[in-house]
């Protein structure tokens, strides 16, 4: 039994220390650099303030020329080029663009206006490139909307690559020069995309990632059983040492991977359930109930206060909207706007409304027990700290885009999903987390980037922590390798 240990451990760990010594390396370099996105926060900050006098089309007209059959699922006001542009979701796949001033669709975004799209963005000349659907930068499932994408280099000090949607026209994504340096040695090795392009579907190269963690785990417990079998609990070897490899890569292999074997496991086991292998984290559960959350649909009916009228009831109190949002709660529309620093207000879409901060805590709450039709719920609380399943990431890491305010209502349903509800007062969205994920969140994100919010708090303690162990694992992975390739160099002599 111990031979086929041995042998198991012995060829696998030859096949998979590379892999496994690249995602060490990368994984350092992902925690101070991330994977080129572009935040909201970004954007708004880039764009102009919305102009009252110069918008915008009456929502029935802009509602009829995307010409669809149901409601929008969320109409956004945000300019391009400097001018209002309203833009239209009818699904993760389908989106509208409609020019804020005439009212006109837009059904294509040239090479001459993706490059002054891009130039008005950055507020500097730049260098139109060309046209992909997807590249090194551009893998995201999110941007599969804006595909084919209009390539943009700016002449900035950071060298910076802009994408420009073809369909709205908008800026989705940039990437600096120092981004894109970087991340050769970072995401894009970590995440194994140089298996992703046009001639691999997505779940071809999901497979590898899954089935090479599958086997890294099973090399690496392995390695940790033969390390224990191997090591002299009592009594000590001839030589009297406590491991029977007196010098050399054997030795150090031996003792690292006694000391470093299981945070070794538990990264590539993580990295595993990052990529919900099987489905396991799907739950089955119904999507919300989004129409009963907001009692009716997007229309003008609900929105009798005109743009124009909305974006001066915004400025007349000191607060200067880059987007509006539409936002339908208990049958009563609202805007949402959001000001270059990324805060919100919101006013109600009727004649003589005044913004304010947020929604009351009870009409959110009241709204928000439709979501789950039978199911009430069983627990209420406010949160007004971050928790271990609620909490912000730094903005480059792969989750930090996604802005996590506070204070936040949570509801906690007796359903047999276990669901709970975070609501945002300021914007009255709602996401879901059920069991299935809340036990994916520990699997996967806790595992993987140790995001434990007092850990996160008490930097440098997680930084130092995270490349100790990180140059454990390299060592355990480098001493495979000149073990693997002295060993293969005899086989083949």
């Amino acid at each position: 039994m111990k031979r086929y240990l041995y042998f198991t451990h012995r060829w696998l760990g030859i096949i998979l220390s590379l892999f496994m010594a690249m995602w060490f390396i990368s994984g350092v370099v992902m925690m101070y650099v991330g994977y080129p996105k572009l935040s909201m926060a970004e954007r708004l900050s880039a764009l102009p303030a919305l102009d009252g006098g110069q918008c915008c089309a009456e929502l029935t007209t802009v509602l009829s020329v995307a010409g669809q059959k149901t409601s929008p699922e969320n109409i956004r006001l945000t300019s391009v080029n400097n001018t209002p542009r309203l833009i239209l979701s009818y699904g993760k796949h389908n989106q509208f663009a409609v020019d804020g001033i005439t009212g006109q669709r837009v059904t294509a975004v040239s090479e001459s206006e993706a490059l002054a799209n891009a130039q008005a963005f950055m507020h500097t000349t730049g260098r139109y490139t060309d046209s992909v659907n997807e590249d090194a930068w551009t893998h995201s499932r999110a941007l599969d909307a804006q595909r084919p994408l209009h390539r943009v280099l700016m002449h900035d000090a950071d060298d910076t690559l802009l994408y420009v949607s073809s369909t709205t026209g908008e800026v989705v994504r940039d990437a600096t020069g120092m981004e894109r340096g970087w991340n050769w040695l970072g995401a894009w090795i970590h995440w194994l995309y140089p298996f992703r392009g046009d001639s691999m579907s997505h779940q071809m190269s999901a497979n590898i990632i899954i089935y090479s963690s599958l086997i890294g785990c099973f090399a690496v417990l392995t390695g940790m059983i033969v390390g224990v079998l191997r090591w002299r609990v009592v009594g000590q070897y001839k030589h009297g040492g406590k491991t029977p490899y007196r010098t050399g890569m054997m030795r150090w292999h031996h003792l690292f991977g006694l000391v470093f074997g299981i945070i070794t496991f538990t990264w590539i086991f993580s990295g595993l359930m990052s990529m919900n292998p099987w489905k396991i984290f799907d739950s089955g559960a119904p999507k919300l109930n989004i129409n009963a959350y907001q009692a009716g649909e997007l229309d003008a009916l609900h929105f009798p206060l005109s743009i124009q009228k909305a974006l001066i009831a915004f400025q007349a109190t000191g607060f200067y909207p880059r987007e509006l949002e539409w936002q339908l709660l208990d049958g009563k529309g609202y805007y949402i706007g959001f000001d270059n620093n990324g805060q919100s207000r919101i006013l109600a879409a009727e004649t003589n409304a005044t913004p304010f901060k947020q929604f009351a805590w009870q009409q959110l709450e009241n709204a928000a027990t439709r979501l789950m039709g039978a199911s009430k719920p069983s627990a209420s609380s406010i949160l007004t700290d971050y928790d271990i399943y609620y909490y912000q990431r730094a903005a480059h890491t792969m989750t930090g885009h996604i802005e996590k305010r506070l204070p936040i209502l949570r509801l906690e349903f007796d359903d047999a999903y276990s669901t709970w509800l975070h609501i945002d007062p300021y914007t009255g969205n709602v996401t879901k987390l059920d069991a299935y994920k809340r036990i994916s969140r520990w699997l996967f994100a806790f595992l993987h980037s140790w995001d434990w919010v007092p850990l996160l708090n008490s930097r440098p303690l997680w930084d130092s922590l995270m490349i100790i162990f990180s140059a454990g694992g390299l060592m355990v992975s480098a001493s495979g390798i000149i073990i693997g390739w002295r060993r293969l160099k005899r086989k083949l002599a």
